[in-house]
């Protein structure tokens, strides 16, 4: 089993910064694929980012150059840091576990609750 814990979420204005965080619990943290994933009312879930356990990382294009994931296997937890955040990148962040096959992102179904990040114009 395992448990996905994301926080750091809140209001900021435009051209702010946020740092998520994403404490995981069980012994796969280190061997998986770690994504971030936003919601935003009205729209599908997307995917803005993930991290290989290698460390390899890929971006949507929509945050590319603003937001940078990272990993610390050490501490079970995942992190996002965003930068330059837009009205638009308001949403529910969640995280989760996953893999890469045929070169995308596949989650599994672990999730976490979310952490709402609202930025104001």
């Amino acid at each position: 089993q395992v448990q996905l814990v994301e926080s750091g979420g809140g209001l900021v204005q435009a051209g702010g910064s946020l740092r998520l965080s994403c404490a995981a619990s069980g012994s796969i943290f280190s061997i998986s694929t770690m994504g971030w994933y936003r919601q935003a009312p009205g729209n599908q879930r997307e995917l803005v980012a993930h991290i290989t356990n290698s460390g390899r990382t890929d971006y949507a294009d929509s945050v590319k150059g603003r937001f940078t994931i990272s990993r610390d296997n050490a501490k079970n937890t995942v992190y996002l840091q965003m930068n330059s955040l837009k009205p638009e990148d308001t949403a529910v962040y969640y995280c989760n576990v996953g893999r890469v096959m045929g070169g995308s992102y596949v989650p599994f179904d672990y999730w976490g609750q979310g952490t709402q990040v609202t930025v104001s114009s």
